[in-house]
Formats: C-alpha cells, sequence, structure tokens
C-alpha cells in the first residue's frame, strides 16, 4: 500500500506542474487518495489502474534545426548552380542517425532546366546503394510512365523530399516513411532545387511527399485529380508508383494517368487520342 500511495503521490504531483502549464486536471487528490483504498472493496491493482485518468499524450517531437541555405550563385547556368549546390548536400551531416545508415546522399537527377519535376519521399535500398532517385522497380515504373507521357528521364528533374534514406534497424528488410521532422531538416535542400530549376510544374509522387511539400496528412483519394500551389509553382498530387505495383487493376492505374494527363496539358505537350484512352475499360 505504501507503495501504491507513493505512486499516487508522483501522479499527483506530475498533474500539478501540468496544471500549473496550463492543463486541465482531470482527478482531484481526494479522487486519487480514493483509488489507495480500492485493496479495501477487493478490487484488484490492476482495476485501480484502469480507474485512474490517462496520463496525456506525448507532444510530438519538435523538428530538428533545418538545412541552412547552401551559397549558390545568384545568376548563371542551372547546371553550374545545381554543382554548387550538390556538393554541400552530399556532405550534409544534419542527421546523425541517417549519416550513420545511409550509403551516400542521393541529390536528385535529371535535366537542370527541366519544365517537369517529380518528387518521391525518401530514397529507398536501391536508390541508396545506387545514389539515384527511383531506380528500383517503382522507379521502372516512373520511367514508363514518363515515356508514355512522350518525355524521359533525362528531359525532367527527379528528386525526394529527403535525401538519405531512412535508417532501419539491423537486419530488417524493407523502407520505413521518413519522419516528419526528418523532412523538414531536409526540406531546404528540396526548395534550392526547385529555386534553380524553375520547373512549370511539380508532381508528388504520394501521400508522404505530399505532407513533406505542403504538410498535408489527407488520403491521396482526396489529393489528387487537381492542383495545389506550392510557392507559386503549380503540384499535381499523385500515388506513388510503388502502390500501383501494389495494386495493379485498371481502375487505379487510370487515376494516376488523368494526374499525367492534366499535368501533360498544363505544359502544353501533345496528346494523342491514344493517350487519352490509356487504361480505359473496353
Amino acid at each position: 500500500m505504501n507503495e501504491f500511495r507513493q505512486a499516487l503521490d508522483l501522479v499527483h504531483d506530475a498533474l500539478g506542474t501540468l496544471q500549473a502549464e496550463g492543463v486541465t486536471l482531470h482527478a482531484s487528490r481526494a479522487a486519487l487518495e480514493r483509488l489507495a483504498g480500492v485493496p479495501r472493496v477487493e478490487r484488484t491493482q490492476k482495476t485501480a489502474r484502469s480507474a485512474m485518468p490517462e496520463a496525456p499524450a506525448a507532444p510530438a517531437a519538435a523538428p530538428g534545426p533545418a538545412a541552412p541555405p547552401v551559397e549558390i550563385p545568384a545568376t548563371g547556368p542551372r547546371a553550374e548552380r545545381l554543382a554548387a549546390l550538390r556538393g554541400p548536400v552530399l556532405a550534409c551531416t544534419l542527421c546523425p542517425q541517417l549519416v550513420k545508415s545511409r550509403t551516400q546522399v542521393v541529390f536528385g537527377v535529371g535535366n537542370p532546366e527541366a519544365e517537369l519535376m517529380f518528387i518521391g519521399e525518401a530514397p529507398g535500398e536501391d536508390e541508396d546503394l545506387q545514389g539515384e532517385p527511383f531506380v528500383g522497380k517503382a522507379g521502372q515504373l516512373l520511367t514508363k510512365i514518363i515515356e508514355t507521357m512522350g518525355l524521359s528521364r533525362d528531359a525532367v528533374f527527379i528528386a525526394n523530399v529527403l535525401k538519405c534514406r531512412p535508417d532501419m534497424p539491423p537486419g530488417m528488410p524493407g523502407n520505413r516513411k521518413p519522419k516528419a521532422s526528418e523532412m523538414e531538416t531536409c526540406k531546404p535542400y528540396l526548395l534550392q532545387q526547385i529555386e534553380i530549376i524553375q520547373p512549370r510544374a511539380l508532381v508528388a509522387l504520394g501521400a508522404v511527399a505530399m505532407e513533406g511539400l505542403l504538410g498535408e496528412t489527407a488520403p491521396m483519394a482526396r489529393l489528387r485529380g487537381r492542383w495545389h500551389d506550392f510557392r507559386g509553382t503549380p503540384l499535381m498530387a499523385t500515388y506513388h508508383p510503388a502502390y500501383l505495383l501494389r495494386n495493379q487493376s485498371l481502375g487505379e492505374k487510370r487515376k494516376v494517368w488523368e494526374d499525367m494527363l492534366l499535368v501533360m496539358e498544363k505544359l502544353g505537350l501533345p496528346i494523342s487520342e491514344k493517350q487519352r484512352n490509356f487504361f480505359l475499360r473496353a
């Protein structure tokens, strides 16, 4: 019983601290003291704990310091300005846990003067090994989508919000979702890439990329099919190619293609009747 009362004292002190910070208490000292008498009415300690108010949820971890802007020439060829940005990004050490686990930073690849820029969430295992975004199975499908639009990987620019592969527990396969704090730390690099390239349109591949760009957490079903604004640049959200690898129905493929048709129209690209009818059921 003494141990239980000591625990109650600790809980009461903690609740008092919360109250001083403006958090409303949901239990008085008297109520907590009554819980100390629970064993007298033959209720288990587990029952007593369940009757106590739940502790407030811990606040979300604050984002780490964002990457400071890299000093690059304000004018000049875009390729040279991107090259000036590339070195500092490849040497970034702002996320120590990612520095320890990564093979290399995945800067981005493509045409420095691209009119269209694709943005994913973070590199996966294949990208971490090769140093280039979207080179795995999902990347191969993205390449097919780009080519079906009448373009090529060399004509667009492909990057990620987070430039390092999110660390995984040793021996664990797959890839994890990047944390919001990680994306926020790395985001200034992406902003400088967009500033240099000045694309006419952006495509966010997947809901996590939209979260990293705009802080949007709505399902992709509600985000796709319409234009968003990212700091003055039109932004189209669509499903990540990995989603299409898991769900290969014509209906889901058509949704992504409809988004790409909107992008093609925005850029003034020619659209054939055959292209308009892709993935339509007979």
